[in-house]
């Protein structure tokens, strides 16, 4: 199967399969991109997604981008980008034909709260995975604890919070280069 297909098409699975956004999408790229096609790694995955949270647009799509740039460049980019958004488009296409209709039925109501229980369940499990995978060290996880109550507790913006997390890292990593330089000498 051609190169540009193969992307295509693994992404075009993933947003056929993708509900919610946000963290939801992690165990579909790591399952498709990670451990069955061998692409990316995952810590790959974690830093295609701090990038992509923090340039305008939808998470998934950033990502699919960034992905599919990194394998075929520019039209691998916007191979992976169509694949993705195609499954999703069509859906919203065919749902907004019967979107009024079908609302009012408590099944659906009922099942769209299953659906959105099930996703919540999926985001929560790929934030333990996330977690256990930062605890490098005790700098990497005073950082996790100064950034969750900077945002959960004094509801501070995420894009500061963000920044002074990536400003906090660059610095420990330039302290960490000078006293390993100093080490050396």
């Amino acid at each position: 199967m051609p190169e540009f297909l193969k992307l295509f098409w693994a992404f075009f699975s993933i947003g056929a399969a993708a509900f919610g956004g946000g963290f939801a999408v992690v165990p579909l790229l790591d399952r498709e991109l990670v451990k069955k096609r061998g692409w990316i790694t995952m810590e790959e995955v974690l830093d295609f997604y701090t990038i992509a949270q923090i340039t305008p647009g939808i998470i998934i799509v950033n990502i699919a981008t960034l992905v599919g740039y990194k394998r075929k460049g520019f039209p691998g980019g916007m191979i992976a980008t169509i694949g993705l958004v195609l499954p999703g488009i069509s859906l919203m296409l065919i749902a907004s034909l019967f979107v009024n209709s079908l609302a009012e039925y408590p099944v659906v109501q009922h099942a769209l709260a299953g659906i959105r229980i099930a996703v919540c369940a999926i985001m929560l499990s790929t934030i333990i995975k996330l977690v256990k995978g930062f605890y490098k060290n005790y700098k990497s996880v005073a950082i996790f604890v100064i950034a969750f109550a900077l945002s959960a507790i004094f509801s501070i913006s995420p894009v500061y919070v963000i920044l002074a997390a990536g400003a906090a890292g660059f610095l420990l990593y330039v302290l960490e280069r000078k006293k390993s330089a100093e080490d050396n000498a």
